[in-house]
């Protein structure tokens, strides 16, 4: 799990890089662990409001398993998903969803709407890991941003 962890954290640092939100998204196989995609955000460069890293992870994943249900698949990010990556998540059966820092402000599976009380498939959820590290990188993020 470490791995994944810190592959997620790589890509949110790449994104801050770029000036993006920091956010890095890791599909991986919930058996082996093995990693089989992921993404960092990319709403500024592609000018598009919903490239999330986990959208753009899932997205990924559809193609390279030629199937929109990735059963037998889970997910990390370096922050609580927001709802539209909720439903996402839920919509593709992701078994799992694993994330970083809590997010109270948008945040919507253990805060705000909390969106797996109210979809069709309900994936485990396990939060908190990295949780410093990961909030440190979204606050010197939006710190910079109100220079």
């Amino acid at each position: 799990m470490e791995k994944i962890i810190q592959t997620a954290l790589d890509l949110a640092k790449k994104a801050f890089d770029l000036g993006e939100t920091p956010i890095g998204a890791v599909i991986f196989n919930t058996k082996t662990k093995e990693i089989l995609c992921f993404a960092h955000n990319l709403t500024e460069e592609n000018k598009d409001p919903t490239a999330h890293a986990e959208i753009l992870a899932i997205r990924e994943a559809g193609k390279l398993l030629k199937n929109a249900n990735l059963s037998g698949y889970s997910i990390f990010s370096t922050l609580e998903p927001c709802a539209m990556c909720a439903c996402a998540i839920s919509w593709a059966k992701l078994d799992n969803v694993y994330f970083g820092a809590y997010d109270v402000k948008s945040g919507a599976v253990e805060n705000g709407i909390q969106m797996f009380k109210h979809t069709h498939h309900k994936p485990d959820v396990f939060g908190g890991f990295h949780e410093a590290e990961c909030a440190d990188l979204m606050s010197c993020f939006f710190k910079e941003k109100r220079k």
